[in-house]
């Protein structure tokens, strides 16, 4: 059962920034599975099975990240990362121009969230066109993505705009990748069982928008 992270999950994390080799590792390793990677699986295949719970029809995998960058793509980088993640996706496919819920570990904090990150400029062009078309149904959900207080919407917006669509619609029409998140400094939720259930109630509440890019992608696929 997730009891919350602690004080040595974020000073291994600090750690591995900071001595990003493989004798540091090694010898920090046992840190690593005990604060790190084993709380962080059971966070995330506990917020699964909840959510797999309240949402029975949507399919749905939990996956883990691994710490080990891969060894093609180090760019001058260690060959360890400085976060870990997890996020409910679908399964399948090319899954990475698909929505997907996320939490994710960094030295600094945490943060969550639904993102549609990888998505190609063709994919957001047909979603402007989509918005255009059938606007009613993405306002709503929209609207209420906004009264949640302690979420934003981001992503890297186009240095030209694409157009005003107006209303709650121009957070979202002008972006070339799509995420409602929360940044959040370690707090005592951070070392505590309670940060599942801040996780299981924001992604229900954003539940109709993952299924809202769902649906548009499998159109878009079909």
């Amino acid at each position: 059962m997730f009891q919350g992270f602690n004080e040595e999950t974020i000073a291994f994390l600090w750690g591995v920034r900071f001595n990003n080799e493989k004798g540091w590792f090694e010898q920090n390793k046992p840190s690593y599975i005990n604060n790190v990677y084993e709380p962080i699986k059971t966070l995330g295949y506990e917020v699964f099975d909840e959510i797999r719970a309240r949402f029975p029809e949507q399919e749905m995998l939990c996956k883990v990240s691994r710490i080990y960058r891969d060894a093609r793509r180090l760019h001058g980088r260690g060959p360890y990362k400085d976060h870990m993640w997890f996020c409910l996706r679908r399964g399948g496919g090319d899954w990475t121009e698909r929505p997907a819920f996320w939490f994710e570990l960094a030295p600094e904090g945490y943060s969550y969230g639904m993102g549609f990150y990888s998505a190609k400029a063709a994919t957001m062009e047909r979603f402007r066109k989509e918005l255009d078309a059938n606007p009613r149904r993405f306002c709503a959900i929209a609207e209420g993505v906004a009264k949640l207080r302690h979420m934003t919407v981001g992503g890297e917006e186009y240095a030209r705009r694409k157009g005003e669509p107006g209303g709650v619609l121009n957070d979202w029409y002008n972006r070339k990748h799509i995420s409602v998140e929360r940044s959040v400094p370690y707090d005592e939720q951070s070392f505590s069982p309670a940060l599942k259930e801040e996780l299981v109630e924001s992604f229900s509440a954003l539940m109709p928008l993952y299924q809202w890019f769902d649906e548009f992608c499998t159109r878009t696929d079909s």
